[in-house]
């Protein structure tokens, strides 16, 4: 970008940066530098390549720096942060409203997000350093060359107020008179201010307060700036005028001037259009989305940013949308090799702020295009001489599709550093007088309009084709519609029947398993089966074994349980897993199936055992007569069960003959007592 001179100019530029201590704090200093216009003609002057000012540096106090400005009235007073000359919101609001009129607060660096000073200075070839001095200064010349943003607290209406400049007081023989001359002078100065505007040719609207003998006061609200009013603040004997902006809802920011650099161009068409927009240097400089904007809309957008060098997409192949936009512009073309995806695309734009997934994606094909041409673009500036604008090589070489040394020669053979025309060459003849800010506007303007018809012609030719595209997509949309609609059937019964097969599977399986289980208990009943029944003499003999019966529990519970799974009949061994507990009910539950013998682990309750006694069941111990089990069946040492029975014979008989002996003991003592109760009763 070609730093504009300041040559034009008769108000000096003030560069601010803080020297030391903290606007919070008390006291802080500035670091001033102020540069001043001279004439060309002026032997004293600057050398023509540099800028042609005077520099004056100082280091300042806040309030000097105020009466500074009071008293020299600068064109911009120019800083890095604007919040380096106030604490807060409020104190730039009052500093603000300090500022004479016609001077302008400017923060070169940007607006609410601003850039460094050092990457701004750079772009625009503005020497830097880090000492406040420097930093001031570099502040100071980019605002001379209309970089960087106003920043203002109050809209372009001015409030201009005729008021009384007395009060009419409490009263008095000559009070009527006295207030009629107050509102009549007010009326007359109120005409006066109306007929200044008029002159001035502002646009304004007037709202009056009439009063006794004239007017108490009116007010005018004005269409432009405190500087472009022909009215200032005065008091005067009966009247008072207050000349003030109006106030914003906020602190806004307002470009210097609407540059044109050359940019990096993202565009994701649709129906929602979007356009992102990036500077050489990587930087976001805006972004847009609309889902009504038409094609025209887009381009003016575009060429409100800056002159596309590179036109880009994020999918491969470009869209015939942005590649009319590319031909439009008469850019060069980006595009990825694959689509981009999604992910690699929010990864690159993670440090940018977008409103929806259009303004990324044309934001990440502008970032993708600049990565892909970053090491080009350093090599341009670095073969570029410093008299000539790096953009206009950069736009020559990658636009133009020419060597450096061409696009030098060619800017250098026509004189221009490549600032203003669409070719990168200044258009203007030097001996012509600069252009006014209002012909200059107009020069953008029809610039902007053949641009337009061009672009419009080319979007009527292609309207047509675009319906019958449109219709011919939106046929096959509905057919691949309907094959989705198909194949999500399709997906959803094969689902279903996986599904069912896996369940029927795990059906199996379990069946599988429960038959292999019942089939090894079968096997191990039948085998218990034939030692009870087949030739168990045979078997008794070959095997020397008994088949037991097991009952868990010495219980009438566990017996039904017993007699309900394998019966219980005359002649069976049991075995009572657990003996104790049992009562006289329960041993003659037992004693009815007539066991040919019970084998216990644990003790008899005495009632059980004498019934069980008294039916001739006998009763082993566990520890005689080991048991071996299998699953609910269970077998036992023939031998050594004869031999536990052979035993409780033997004591069964001498149980019955001491209870014998012990009956005729007691038959012999009742026959006895019932001899001696008569002679006692003698």
């Amino acid at each position: 970008m070609t730093t504009r001179t300041i040559r034009a100019r008769d108000r000096p530029v003030f560069g601010v940066d803080v020297h030391s201590g903290d606007v919070r704090g008390d006291d802080p200093s500035y670091a001033l530098v102020i540069l001043d216009p001279v004439d060309e003609d002026d032997p004293d002057a600057p050398d023509a390549d540099g800028p042609m000012a005077r520099v004056t540096r100082d280091v300042v106090s806040f309030r000097k720096l105020c009466r500074l400005i009071d008293g020299r009235e600068p064109l911009y007073v120019a800083t890095d942060n604007a919040y380096e000359l106030a604490a807060d919101k409020g104190e730039l609001v009052g500093f603000l409203r300090s500022l004479p009129d016609g001077t302008r607060l400017v923060q070169v660096t940007g607006a609410e997000r601003p850039e460094p000073l050092s990457r701004v200075a750079s772009r625009h070839g503005i020497p830097y350093g880090k000492d406040p001095m420097k930093e001031a200064e570099a502040s100071a010349r980019l605002a001379a060359a209309n970089v960087g943003h106003e920043v203002t607290a109050f809209t372009d209406e001015t409030r201009v107020k005729v008021s009384r400049g007395r009060s009419t007081g409490k009263g008095g023989w000559s009070q009527d008179r006295y207030t009629r001359r107050i509102h009549g002078n007010v009326r007359k100065r109120t005409r006066q201010v109306q007929s200044k505007l008029k002159e001035a040719n502002l646009d304004f609207e007037r709202d009056v307060t009439e009063k006794y003998g004239g007017y108490a006061n009116a007010t005018f609200t004005v269409e432009a700036r405190p500087e472009e009013i022909p009215v200032s603040n005065s008091r005067a004997g009966d009247v008072r005028v207050e000349v003030e902006r109006e106030r914003r809802d906020g602190i806004e920011y307002e470009p210097l001037v609407q540059r044109r650099d050359r940019v990096i161009v993202g565009i994701d068409p649709g129906t929602t259009t979007a356009a992102a927009v990036v500077g050489l240097d990587g930087t976001v400089h805006a972004l847009y989305s609309s889902r009504t904007a038409d094609t025209a809309d887009v381009t003016e957008w575009i060429i409100e940013q800056g002159r596309p060098i590179i036109v880009a997409a994020d999918v491969e192949p470009m869209p015939e949308t942005v590649e009319k936009f590319r031909r439009s512009f008469d850019a060069a073309g980006w595009r990825p090799t694959t689509d981009l995806p999604v992910d690699e695309k929010l990864h690159r734009t993670r440090e940018a702020s977008y409103q929806n997934d259009h303004e990324r994606d044309a934001l990440a094909a502008a970032l993708y295009a600049y990565d892909d041409h970053e090491d080009q673009f350093e090599r341009i500036a670095a073969k570029t001489p410093p008299r000539l604008d790096r953009e206009a090589v950069i736009a020559g070489v990658v636009a133009g599709d020419a060597s450096v040394e061409s696009v030098i020669a060619d800017l250098s053979d026509d004189g221009g550093d490549g600032g203003d025309g669409e070719d990168g060459t200044d258009e203007t003849d030097p001996t012509e007088p600069e252009r006014t800010e209002e012909e200059e506007t107009i020069r953008r303007l029809r610039e902007r309009v053949e641009r337009l018809e061009s672009h419009a012609e080319s979007l009527e030719a292609d309207l047509a084709e675009r319906d019958e595209r449109i219709a011919e997509l939106e046929s096959e949309l509905e057919e691949a519609r309907r094959e989705e609609r198909i194949e999500a059937r399709s997906r959803r019964a094969v689902s279903r029947l996986e599904r069912e097969t896996d369940r029927l599977e795990r059906e199996r399986d379990e069946a599988r398993e429960t038959v292999a289980e019942l089939e090894g208990k079968v096997e191990t009943l039948k085998e218990l089966w034939r030692l009870d029944h087949s030739n168990f003499d045979d078997v008794a003999a070959d095997q020397g074994l008994a088949s037991v019966k097991v009952v868990e529990q010495f219980t009438l519970d566990a017996i039904e349980a017993a007699d309900e799974a394998y019966g219980l009949v005359a002649g069976d061994v049991v075995y009572l897993r657990d003996a104790s507990g049992a009562g006289r009910r329960t041993a003659e539950r037992l004693a009815e199936t007539e066991p040919r013998a019970v084998i216990r682990d644990g003790n008899l309750s005495d009632v059980a055992d004498q019934v069980l006694f008294d039916h001739d069941v006998p009763v082993v111990p566990a520890d005689a007569v080991p048991v071996r089990e299998v699953d609910e069946l269970a077998v036992a040492s023939e031998e050594e069960l004869e031999a536990a029975l052979g035993d409780w014979e033997r004591r069964a008989e001498r149980r019955r003959k001491a209870e014998k002996q012990e009956h005729l003991d007691r038959i012999i003592s009742e026959h006895r007592a019932g001899r001696t109760l008569p002679e006692t009763e003698e």
